[in-house]
């Protein structure tokens, strides 16, 4: 099953050349560099949902979620799917994103959306929540170059370390922010994969709002410290 919702507008260190390699291909928009101004880039966020853990068995992923935002354009259209495979999904994944195995029936695989995936994520800067889960799956797709990536679950942690928790959602709900996230995907909820990919974008737009960034080189994303950013908001 596939599904597209139309939204209109509405580590510390200097980074290396390699990490900015990917060229824009919005041709309204200029080349990613480390010293692009963040207000002139195009984000694009990507979350999956996955089959779970298993002895003897590589996890996969069933559901993708992809959307984009950027300070000029604000959130565009976004698109959600899940995605087939010949992998159970194990109880405890299904206990967190009650994706089950008869919901994966007629969806196409990872690979079969390699056009959208290539169209959505080229020439942007890729977000994510945790990045981690996100750029071993996307292995399936060796030398596609996408990146720079921006890391939400990094910024957090830098811009309000005192926070007891940095999950996506427990991040949201402290800033005030599901609303309109639900706003954005009024079908979904936590750990659907395209909900938690508006959810990155929407706390990404937070914290560069709440840290007045958008003039900022996209480095200070990147590679967050954010000992500036607390300096300008004591002034």
């Amino acid at each position: 099953m596939t599904q597209s919702l139309g939204h209109k507008n509405s580590k510390t260190g200097r980074t290396g050349e390699n990490d900015f390699q990917n060229r824009n291909t919005n041709a309204s928009l200029p080349a990613v560099t480390p010293e692009t101004p963040i207000h002139q880039v195009r984000f694009a966020g990507i979350d999956f949902e996955s089959a779970g853990a298993a002895k003897g068995r590589t996890d996969v992923p069933v559901q993708i979620g992809l959307a984009d935002w950027s300070m000029g354009s604000g959130h565009a259209e976004a698109f959600g799917s899940y995605l087939s495979t010949s992998s159970p999904i194990t109880w405890s994944a299904r206990k967190v994103h009650g994706i089950r195995d008869e919901d994966l029936e007629g969806a196409p695989s990872l690979l079969e959306l390699w056009p959208t995936v290539r169209d959505r994520l080229s020439g942007a800067v890729v977000v994510a929540h945790g990045k981690g889960t996100e750029k071993r799956f996307l292995r399936a797709f060796p030398g596609h170059g996408f990146g720079p990536w921006v890391d939400t679950l990094l910024l957090a942690r830098a811009a309000w370390p005192n926070l007891p928790e940095h999950s996506l959602s427990a991040l949201c709900i402290h800033r005030n922010l599901e609303s309109r996230i639900r706003d954005l995907a009024p079908k979904g909820s936590w750990h659907d994969a395209l909900f938690d990919t508006i959810a990155s974008l929407v706390l990404l737009e937070d914290i560069v709002s709440s840290f007045d960034l958008g003039n900022r080189p996209l480095a200070e994303l990147v590679f967050p410290d954010t000992r500036e950013w607390h300096q300008q908001r004591s002034r």
